[in-house]
């Protein structure tokens, strides 16, 4: 993995820590519900139960689930030593549970008419990782 200095001085990029065994989990077709059950720090697993609440008609569950995977992504970037700004590249797998879970709060929010946080998220998402905002949508 190529680390990228930023000559302008701006933050370091973050890495979050691998947590490989959600991730397999989740993949292999675990549900996220018992994923996030067994594994509550796990964004990637809120962001699929935001996901899955979401495509099911469930915004207000989708905007609970998504809200729970940013703020426990949010702790974990904090604990790897991100200062609230700079770059969290979506190419580094372990960020995008996070970047998954902020993607489908700005998809709530603006679902439930909150266009300030709507708003504060996709500018938040698209700070954080261009790719990850256009992939996402």
């Amino acid at each position: 993995m190529a680390i990228h200095q930023d000559l302008l001085g701006g933050p370091p990029p973050t890495h979050l820590p691998d947590d490989p065994e959600p991730r397999e989990l989740l993949a292999n077709g675990t549900a996220p519900s018992d994923v996030a059950a067994k594994y509550p720090v796990s964004s990637l697993a809120w962001a699929q139960l935001a996901d899955g609440a979401f495509e099911n008609g469930r915004v207000v569950e989708s905007y609970a689930y998504a809200r729970t995977g940013y703020h426990r992504g949010l702790d974990a970037l904090r604990r790897a030593g991100w200062k609230g700004h700079g770059p969290v590249p979506w190419d580094h797998e372990p960020n995008r549970g996070f970047l998954r879970a902020l993607h489908a709060l700005a998809r709530a929010a603006q679902s439930i008419g909150e266009q300030e946080e709507y708003e504060r998220c996709s500018t938040f998402l698209r700070d954080s990782s261009p790719a990850a905002a256009d992939t996402l949508g």
